[in-house]
C-alpha cells in the first residue's frame, strides 16, 4: 500500500510592515514638530500693524530701525552718518530697487522720518514702510 504524504503549502516569508509604517509616522510626527517653519533673517523689531499689509516679493534693501534707534542695512550695522553713502551705492546699482524700512513700532516716529528721508536723498523711488497685518477685522 503506498501512502503519499500531504504536500505543505510553501510560505512567503512577509516582513512585519505595521511595525516600519509605526516608525515612519512618529519620525514624520517628530520632524514636523521640530522644524521651524518661518524664520525671519535679520534684527528683531516689532512692526505696526495695517489692515491693508501686503507681503513685498521683490529684490529689495531692507532698513532696519530697532527700539533703541540704531540703523541696519540687512544684518549689518551702520551708523546714522554713513546711511546714505551705503544706501547711495546699492541703489546705483539698481535705481528702481525697492527699499523697505522695518521699524519697531516703539522708535520715535521722527527716527523712522529721518531715515526715509535719507533713503529717497540717495536715490531710493520707491520706498515702503513695512507693516504687520492687523488680526481682527479691517476697520477704519
Amino acid at each position: 500500500m503506498l501512502i503519499r504524504r500531504k504536500k505543505r503549502p510553501v510560505y512567503a516569508i512577509q516582513a512585519p510592515l505595521t511595525s516600519l509604517i509605526d516608525i515612519v509616522f512618529m519620525l514624520l510626527i517628530y520632524f514636523l514638530l521640530t522644524t521651524n517653519f518661518m524664520s525671519e533673517s535679520g534684527i528683531d523689531v516689532h512692526l505696526p500693524s495695517a489692515s491693508g499689509a501686503v507681503p513685498q516679493t521683490e529684490r529689495e534693501i531692507t532698513v532696519f530701525v530697532d527700539s533703541s534707534g540704531r540703523t541696519f542695512i540687512g544684518e549689518l550695522a551702520v551708523d546714522f552718518n554713513e546711511l546714505f553713502p551705503k544706501l547711495k551705492t546699492m541703489i546705483a546699482s539698481d535705481p528702481d530697487r525697492v527699499v523697505v524700512i522695518r521699524a519697531d513700532r516703539t522708535v520715535a516716529l521722527q527716527d523712522a522720518v529721518n531715515v526715509m528721508d535719507i533713503a529717497r536723498a540717495a536715490g531710493a523711488s520707491r520706498l515702503f514702510l513695512a507693516t504687520e497685518k492687523r488680526a481682527g477685522p479691517a476697520g477704519p
